[in-house]
């Protein structure tokens, strides 16, 4: 079995920090989300204030990816890849960001409407997120991380929504993908034993259709076979003596 580490109090504020700086990112990402800014726009933003935090953009190179930061439009459910394409009026954009100072990471993401969106999506979007909040109700020492997966999976379709199968949340620290690998799916019971001073990062991605995904030609751009919408909501948490803290806190991204 991999090694899960557990962070000591001096990398926990290291963490704090890190998680700060990305929640900054992430929330100045939703807030250029309008209709007739390209992505492109977004991402250079996204890594010169990452850069002026004296932190380094997490996802840049990282296994190839050619941005700072992950911009997944309606169908799209990660990985999209910033570049001319400008936000249309309507369009469900999830932002993923993630920054690494002084050697630790903190990785969250959101998904924002562009001007008035649908009824739906303004649904799945809601859903997407109280489907994370649902889940972390049992990231406490002594559950198991299927007890996370578990909850957002019975929120998420007991509004009507999909749950992504082909990717999981994950440990976080000194990498951005360290174990436990925390589904958002499956049943209670399973998987890793939740113990304080764990990080990780729960991140439901939901549809409004089927769940099953596919890789587009890029190798990154992961979509909905059915071409339905989806949406990503995720932040890095601390496992404490009570309930998490999220690392990656910002006001307005409550």
């Amino acid at each position: 079995m991999k090694m899960i580490r557990i962070k000591t109090p001096k990398e926990i504020q290291l963490m704090r920090r890190a998680g700060q700086i990305t929640a900054a990112a992430r929330s100045l990402a939703g807030k250029m989300v309008v209709p007739g800014i390209t992505t492109l726009e977004i991402d250079k933003a996204v890594r010169s204030f990452i850069k002026s935090q004296g932190a380094v953009p997490t996802f840049l190179g990282y296994a190839g990816y050619p941005a700072s930061v992950c911009i997944s439009i309606n169908e799209e459910v990660i990985h999209g890849i910033p570049g001319h394409r400008k936000i249309k009026e309507g369009d469900v954009v999830s932002i993923d960001v993630g920054a690494t100072k002084d050697g630790f990471v903190g990785d969250c993401a959101a998904t924002f409407i562009a001007g008035e969106g649908t009824e739906e999506a303004k649904k799945l979007v809601e859903v997407t997120r109280q489907s994370f909040y649902e889940g972390i109700k049992y990231a406490r020492p002594g559950c198991r991380v299927s007890d996370i997966g578990a909850a957002i999976q019975r929120y998420a379709e007991d509004n009507g929504f999909g749950v992504v199968r082909d990717y999981v949340g994950h440990g976080v620290g000194a990498q951005m993908h360290e174990e436990p690998e925390v589904p958002n799916f499956g049943h209670p019971g399973h998987g890793a034993r939740l113990v304080k001073n764990m990080t990780i990062a729960v991140e439901p991605m939901i549809t409004s259709g089927d769940w099953q995904v596919r890789v587009l030609k890029d190798d990154w751009t992961v979509v909905t076979r059915d071409g339905s919408l989806a949406a990503h909501y995720e932040n890095t948490i601390l496992i404490t003596d009570d309930e998490p803290e999220i690392l990656t806190y910002c006001e307005d991204m409550v």
